[in-house]
């Protein structure tokens, strides 16, 4: 069986169930009030290789071994999502394992068009998760290169836990490869320094609510209940799907948007200005509105706590997000100089970058369960009032360049991110040479993505090897 869509032919070779070396006692892990605002959706990653090792097969089993021994620390990744009792989801860590698939595609690896991943690399490198809460494809190229994807429930984990576990996974199998052998590696068990800032924490009384709960009122702009979502939701005429593309910038491009952004100002907020300024000048209507969410990571905000510390919010495995939004008129945001919309962006980050947001966020998802709920600015359908929604998440913590599994690192690696919703998502990495460029996975309407490269292509430029 294999997958030749897009001009891309890749053959599946064999599947199997990848489980944890050790044994696992079955339990179930409760989702925290974070976890529960997040709908069932799968994040894909990919990582391009351009050598892989003299014996593919070697390599492969290697990467397998390797999973097998970072699941033992990881047990939900090879669990299940299953209902409780009152109708909401939970982790059931039964060590059903993980689907493992080895795949083989006829092509050159500098020839795989990832400016279009939509094309080229979904359902094809990414793999389709159809069982558990994380699936792995391992592709042989021909040219003797490889390329690793992965999908997992996001319900299950965010970009910081989930790549904690990448980089555990890297580890074991860059030590099994040096040695050669089949001991246990010390990740395993406690008692290394090192190793025990991988080993994650799955307690729930991290995030637990008050008593007596309370939470400011923002979160009731920020946030909503889905009532029947599924069948009250309006059709989405096929126009408005989105598309995903790739694209690098240069550092020095990078740094000159901070110059005019401000002093003050980082250079993600000063990208994610210059991008909401971008969407605004592409609508015709003045007095449309365009969203800007912003994904804040809670675990710095929480590890000021004095019952907490920065180690223990790190190392906790699962969604300490927040999505804060704002809101301008296209007419404003077209006049406004790129300094001013990052001094927008800032305080939309700030009105959710601290301890009381995030603990009265969990309150207020206590207060509404087991209704679901979930961030409003996933909600926006373009109308005759909204022009468009985007949410951009920091992912400058993207491991790419410690993803050596013992053959160097990749050439090349992305989030992928077709959400399937109208609500735009853009992500800034670091490139894999770790020189300072980004690359940025953007997933928007193919409007936004074409006005995005005829007006600023000495800063958005489509990837290529």
């Amino acid at each position: 069986m294999g997958s030749c869509e897009g001009g891309v032919v890749v053959v599946v070779k064999k599947t199997e169930v990848v489980a944890a070396v050790l044994p696992v006692t079955e339990h179930r892990l409760a989702m925290s009030n974070l976890d529960l605002l997040l709908p069932p959706l799968d994040v894909g990653i990919f990582f391009c290789y351009n050598d892989g090792a003299k014996n593919n097969e070697m390599l492969i089993s290697m990467v397998r071994k390797g999973l097998g021994q970072a699941l033992v620390s990881f047990p939900v990744l090879a669990g299940e999502v299953v209902p409780n009792n009152a109708g909401e989801p939970e982790m059931l860590c039964n060590n059903r394992g993980v689907d493992f698939v080895q795949a083989f595609a006829d092509m050159e690896l500098q020839h795989l068009d990832l400016y279009n991943p939509d094309v080229s690399v979904d359902a094809k490198f990414v793999p389709v998760k159809k069982h558990g809460v994380l699936s792995i494809q391992v592709t042989e190229m021909r040219c003797g290169g490889a390329i690793i994807g992965c999908s997992f429930d996001h319900r299950v984990a965010d970009a910081h836990s989930i790549n904690k576990f990448l980089i555990a996974w890297a580890n074991m199998t860059r030590s099994n490869y040096s040695r050669g052998d089949d001991s246990i590696h010390p990740l395993l068990f406690p008692g290394d320094n090192y190793m025990n800032k991988l080993i994650p924490s799955y307690s729930r009384s991290l995030i637990v609510p008050r008593e007596p709960r309370h939470h400011d009122s923002a979160i009731d702009n920020m946030y909503m209940l889905i009532k029947d979502i599924a069948s009250s939701a309006p059709q989405v005429p096929p126009s408005f799907h989105l598309q995903s593309r790739i694209y690098q910038i240069s550092a020095q491009q990078i740094q000159l948007l901070q110059s005019l952004a401000g002093p003050k100002r980082t250079k993600f907020e000063s990208f994610s200005a210059l991008l909401w300024k971008l969407l605004a000048k592409a609508a015709k209507e003045d007095k449309k509105r365009c969203k800007l969410g912003i994904v804040v990571n809670g675990r710095n905000c929480l590890s000021k706590s004095a019952s907490l510390n920065e180690t223990t919010m790190d190392t906790y495995f699962g969604n300490v997000l927040s999505v804060p939004y704002s809101d301008a008129s296209v007419g404003e945001l077209k006049s406004l100089p790129l300094s001013e919309i990052a001094n927008l962006v800032h305080a939309c980050v700030e009105s959710a970058a601290n301890e009381e947001h995030f603990r009265g966020l969990v309150d207020w998802v206590e207060n509404r369960r087991p209704q679901p709920a979930m961030c409003k600015i996933y909600s926006c359908l373009p109308s005759d009032t909204e022009e468009v929604a985007v949410v951009v998440s920091s992912g400058q913590r993207f491991p790419v360049s410690k993803m050596d599994f013992g053959w160097g690192r990749p050439s090349f690696g992305s989030y992928h991110f077709p959400w399937g919703g109208t609500t735009g998502y853009v992500m800034p990495m670091p490139s894999a040479r770790d020189d300072g460029d980004w690359i940025v996975y953007m997933h928007l309407f193919r409007k936004h993505l074409d006005f995005v490269e005829k007006e600023a292509p000495h800063i958005f430029k489509p990837f290529a090897y």
